[in-house]
């Protein structure tokens, strides 16, 4: 089986959820017999067009401009209807309009499904004119995949598409992907970081609610450490200073090696989004890998799905610094509630986010869809 993706961005340009959520999936069915290729558009016009990676050949256009977050690229239609007549299945990754735009304008007649990663969140007044373009694109595709079924169930887009259509796949880690802990560099950022510390994840964007998570730390000013850069960057670095916490440490991008290493280290995990633009939240999942405790917040979505409220770690209430205060306390304060935790999140992990579960219904779906078993 040969799978075409679709997506606004990829590696190597840039990282981030979807990247890697696509990164998986070709990982985990490749043992199902299915080639990978990944069509993307970048930003830089002199770039390799055509990247070679172990799960998938990267296939890249410049961009012609970028709107309200939507690169758009004329030669890319031409490019998918091409790329098109290489692959069984071609597998879109939504939210992308000019993704949308490009199966609609290509009339490629390959079987086609799309993850559901989010609802278009930010862009209100937009996704008023975008509304009629989305619900041609989904009414012409074969299947969706919801991430959870939280995302099923709470997605006013989701919710009215025919139940035929609408599966659920969570996403799976192949931890083989992932480098080993090492100790030596676990011990190493102990002894800058300290021994017991809270660590956060992601690129620094404005729904992950950090904003929320340093007024939380106003009282306690436990030890966090934040991994990743964005936008939000300077704004939080201003605050951190503002209320006088001294033990916040922003390290940036991290390598591989350091996160895993931070991950292990750590002695719990916060991920205070608080908007459905987080609708998974693949960095929940590493924690969970790592048997790690959890705090996270009820936004409807897929975080809810891997952390379990009073099982595999606490959920809070969204936009609100006293819950994850609350929550924080608690957990640091009772080490063996944590630890057991932590425990239930690695044996949820086993049971729901199998590399071989997430391949093999994906696999499934391209089958299906392709008819052809």
């Amino acid at each position: 089986m040969k799978i075409l993706h679709v997506y606004k961005t990829y590696y190597p340009e840039t990282t981030g959820g979807g990247q890697h959520a696509i990164c998986q999936i070709a990982t985990t069915t490749i043992p199902h017999g299915c080639q990978h290729r990944v069509l993307t558009l970048m930003a830089d016009k002199q770039g390799e067009r055509r990247v070679p990676r172990p799960e998938a050949e990267v296939i890249r256009y410049p961009s012609d401009v970028d709107v309200a977050s939507t690169p758009m690229a004329l030669a890319a239609i031409a490019g998918l209807k091409e790329h098109a007549q290489w692959a069984d299945v071609v597998h879109y990754h939504f939210p992308w309009p000019w993704g949308d735009v490009m199966h609609l304008l290509a009339r490629h007649g390959k079987p086609s499904v799309v993850t559901y990663h989010s609802d278009v969140v930010k862009q209100k007044y937009l996704n008023l004119v975008y509304k009629p373009l989305m619900w041609q694109f989904l009414k012409r595709v074969d299947a969706v995949a919801a991430t959870s079924p939280n995302y099923a169930e709470s997605s006013p887009v989701l919710r009215q598409l025919p139940k035929e259509k609408l599966q659920v796949i969570p996403f799976g880690l192949e931890p083989s992907s992932y480098p080993d802990a090492d100790a030596a560099r676990v011990a190493a950022w102990k002894e800058r970081l300290g021994e017991r510390f809270w660590l956060f994840v992601g690129q620094l964007r404005y729904y992950k609610g950090l904003h929320y998570l340093l007024d939380a730390l106003k009282e306690d000013d436990f030890p966090l450490v934040l991994v990743g850069g964005g936008p939000m960057e300077t704004e939080l670095r201003a605050q951190a200073t503002r209320l006088g916490l001294k033990n916040v440490h922003f390290l940036g991008q991290v390598s591989d090696e350091d996160k895993m290493a931070l991950l292990a280290g750590c002695y719990g995990f916060v991920f205070p989004s608080y908007l459905r633009s987080e609708a998974f939240g693949l960095a929940l999942l590493e924690a969970a890998m790592m048997g790690k405790p959890m705090i996270s917040c009820e936004i409807g979505t897929g975080t809810s799905y891997v952390n379990l409220d009073g099982v595999t770690g606490i959920v809070a209430k969204p936009e609100n610094p006293e819950a994850l205060k609350q929550a924080m306390r608690r957990l640091w304060n009772e080490p063996e509630l944590a630890a057991q935790m932590g425990l239930a999140a690695r044996a949820r992990f086993e049971a729901e986010f199998t590399p071989e579960r997430m391949g093999q219904l994906y696999a499934t779906l391209y089958r299906d869809v392709a008819h052809v078993h």
